[in-house]
């Protein structure tokens, strides 16, 4: 698969998750819901995340971060049919970001456990980790990692060093993978050469229960997007707010008055 035409599938990823944010469940979404009063909603969104995307591509990385968050908290492919109609929540929840989300720090036993408790599988887990392939980390989140750990690869451990310092730098960013603006398998790759950039990443491949499944999407990008697109239609099932539940915001980040 070329780079251009992986680039352009995450691209189309991006776009709909803009559009809909966590809420891809039936019942009262609809993908027509909006043919009436703004038949040309995709196209708008597309445009707009493609402008956005262009000035920094690291927004990205930051739209799939905020599905996920989403997905999470709210709870309590390569292409798809978009079901639209959801609504926003009206409150936010700091403490939940903290409690119910994985730590970047997290052993593989803790990861399962965690998407087990929101319907998720521990494939569901692994493919959905490979969001990864996008972005980057601050080096107060793998300092541990590549000062302390045994399993991995020294020269990335070093190279790493380089901008996360053993104290202090705590900001300074590290990329996941060596292809962080683009949304392709390399990630994987990554993990199989003892390059993974978080514990939480490299316990993935670790000779535990999903290696096998690491080094499949390391050979098979195909494989990894359709995966990660059924994944993420999966997580977006989780308790969407319709009907008269939450609103449609006029404002995206600010609750209606």
């Amino acid at each position: 698969m070329s780079p251009t035409t992986t680039s352009s599938q995450f691209f189309l990823l991006v776009s709909i998750i803009s559009l809909i944010g966590c809420n891809f469940a039936n019942g009262q979404l609809s993908p027509n819901f909006y043919a009436t009063t703004c038949s040309n909603l995709q196209t708008i969104v597309r445009d707009v995340m493609s402008q956005t995307v262009t000035r920094e591509p690291r927004m990205g990385a930051s739209i799939l971060r905020l599905f996920f968050h989403d997905c999470f908290v709210q709870l309590g492919g390569q292409s798809w049919q978009v079901p639209l109609g959801r609504r926003d929540s009206r409150t936010a929840s700091l403490s939940g970001a903290d409690s119910d989300l994985p730590s970047p720090f997290a052993d593989l036993p803790t990861l399962i456990s965690m998407f087990a408790a929101k319907g998720l599988t521990a494939q569901d887990m692994t493919v959905l980790s490979g969001g990864h392939a996008i972005g980057f980390s601050k080096c107060l989140f793998f300092r541990t990692r590549i000062y302390n750990e045994t399993n991995i690869d020294p020269a990335f451990a070093t190279a790493r060093r380089a901008n996360c310092p053993f104290s202090g730098g705590d900001t300074n960013l590290g990329p996941f993978d060596n292809t962080p603006n683009r949304f392709d398998n390399n990630y994987y790759q990554n993990l199989v050469a003892q390059r993974g950039l978080l514990h939480s990443d490299q316990v993935l491949f670790n000779n535990g229960s999903q290696d096998a499944t690491v080094r499949t999407y390391s050979t098979n990008a195909a494989a990894f997007l359709r995966d990660f697109g059924a994944a993420m239609v999966k997580m977006g099932n989780i308790s969407p707010l319709t009907g008269t539940d939450g609103e449609i915001r006029k404002s995206c980040g600010v609750i209606n008055s």
